[in-house]
């Protein structure tokens, strides 16, 4: 177990890290964050920040060095660097391995019994013509690794569509349209003594790909098939021996919940968690990182409605302020480009 006054490592320097590290210093711990982008917003809440490439051995092993544990905040730090440091590293760097190739992470999921979208691999316009033969359109075309929100996607609607599109020179995967009813995701917290605490679930809805708002309570069609997600979740994390927070994303569908895809790290989705439930996403993963016990996870309030705060939307935010049950979180980013999320705003509804 790391006590509080331990120093906690960080891998990345997103909204994510900086609210985990928000977290960490109200349990009384130090972090220190890893990352070599330049405009970083860890920097405030952070003890030092290491702005390094990743494939710098020397500096990443200092990073370490200084660090009880270490952890990250996005699913898309390279694998190789973290080797010689795996035995400080939760959750273990396979979930990354598992997480960063969709192809990969789909035959895993359905190695576990879960159900995803219909897939086929594309490394070319042959592979893509004849995966929209066999699967039919609409579809998406996703480039395997890198991407999210809504970023390294193509919408397919015809085979015209597929003939036309410009291939990327990377490994793709084409995935049939899931006619669902609804999204949802599944956020659950694990420790190494296999303690799991689950969130109430939110139907999510994205904009461009991107999301846009999360709420509570998400209505019974969800609320009918969470069970079964929860279920694919908890195996999941079984299986990837999963410490800290981990999430799964699903379409409801009247067939029953079908797996979109997952994220090994705290998530957008569960944002509502810093004050519509009795212990956040950002507190129980420090906690499991750490060795603690879970926190309490039950939701606060009757209803609850997080909203992302988009692009040039933030110099207008003070206006959420207006609302005495509604709390605002700006990241602290200081360009508001189209499609960049600058911060959210909870609103908890008691009636």
């Amino acid at each position: 177990m790391i006590k509080p006054g331990g120093t906690i490592g960080i891998l990345g320097g997103g909204q994510l890290g900086r609210m985990m590290a928000i977290a960490a210093a109200q349990m009384g711990y130090r972090c220190i964050a890893y990352t070599p982008e330049s405009e970083h917003v860890v920097g405030d809440v952070c003890h030092d920040v290491f702005t390094n490439k990743w494939d710098d051995a020397q500096a990443m092993a200092a990073f370490a060095q200084k660090c009880d544990i270490v952890t990250w905040e996005f699913e898309n730090v390279p694998v190789g660097p973290l080797a010689p440091i795996e035995d400080r590293l939760a959750p273990h760097p396979r979930a990354l391995e598992t997480a960063q190739d969709r192809l990969n992470e789909k035959r895993f999921v359905e190695g576990l019994g879960g159900r995803p979208a219909p897939y086929a691999t594309v490394d070319s316009r042959a592979e893509l013509m004849q995966a929209v033969e066999r699967i039919g359109t609409p579809g998406i075309l996703k480039t395997r690794r890198d991407g999210y929100d809504g970023k390294g996607q193509w919408r397919i609607t015809s085979e015209r569509d597929a003939e036309g599109v410009s291939l990327p020179d990377v490994p793709c995967i084409y995935e049939g349209f899931v006619r669902f009813e609804a999204e949802f995701s599944v956020i659950l917290a694990r420790t190494a003594a296999r303690e799991v605490a689950f969130w109430d679930s939110t139907v999510n809805v994205h904009e461009g790909g991107m999301l846009a708002t999360s709420t509570l309570p998400p209505g019974d069609l969800i609320e009918g098939e969470v069970a079964e997600a929860r279920e694919l979740a908890k195996q999941v994390a079984e299986a990837l021996n999963y410490v800290g927070v981990l999430t799964l994303e699903f379409f409801a569908t009247k067939q029953g919940p079908v797996f979109n895809e997952m994220a090994p790290r705290v998530h957008n989705s569960g944002h509502w968690t810093i004050e519509g439930a009795a212990t956040s996403q950002f507190e129980n993963h420090i906690r499991a990182v750490c060795g603690l016990p879970l926190g309490d996870s039950r939701t606060v309030a009757p209803g609850v409605v997080m909203t992302n705060i988009v692009g040039k939307d933030a110099n207008e935010a003070a206006h959420w302020l207006d609302d005495p049950a509604t709390h605002l979180h700006l990241y602290g980013k200081t360009k508001a480009r189209k499609g960049r999320k600058m911060g959210h705003a909870t609103k908890l509804v008691w009636d």
